[in-house]
């Protein structure tokens, strides 16, 4: 059962994502997140919008990000969805292969998913939505 929800649209703008870092860890915070955890919920939800805006929605101004966060006894669930066409994930090279290694770039997700409990994709005709799930304590 959903405890809180919130919900933010934002312009495909990069400068945005330092903004909205107060915004995710105020409801962590209210939520209940266990302190240790919100450097981590900082990291993964700032990647994980700058790839919704840089990757997904290449910067285009016209097009919007939406954010929904939900809440419940046990979980953030933050959901993240741009109006790209999508990846294949499985097409994504692992960083810690040895040729990725030096690579500048790549490790966006691999950071994700060691900072959250669980990170998943919904490829849709109107977007891809990325969604994080943290447990509270």
């Amino acid at each position: 059962m959903i405890l809180k929800s919130y919900y933010k649209e934002i312009k495909s703008d990069p400068s945005i994502v330092p903004k909205l870092d107060s915004f995710i860890i105020d409801i962590a915070r209210k939520s209940g997140l266990n302190p240790e955890k919100f450097n981590n919920l900082s990291l993964a939800f700032s990647e994980a919008l700058a790839n919704s805006i840089v990757h997904g929605n290449k910067c285009d101004p016209s097009k919007v990000v939406k954010i929904k966060v939900e809440v419940n006894e046990s979980k953030i669930v933050i959901r993240i969805k741009d109006q790209g066409k999508g990846f294949d994930i499985n097409s994504v090279p692992d960083p810690t292969k040895e040729e990725n290694i030096l690579k500048e770039s790549g490790r966006g997700i691999h950071i994700m998913k060691s900072f959250l409990d669980e990170l998943h994709y919904n490829f849709c005709e109107d977007g891809t939505e990325t969604v994080l799930v943290l447990t509270l304590k």
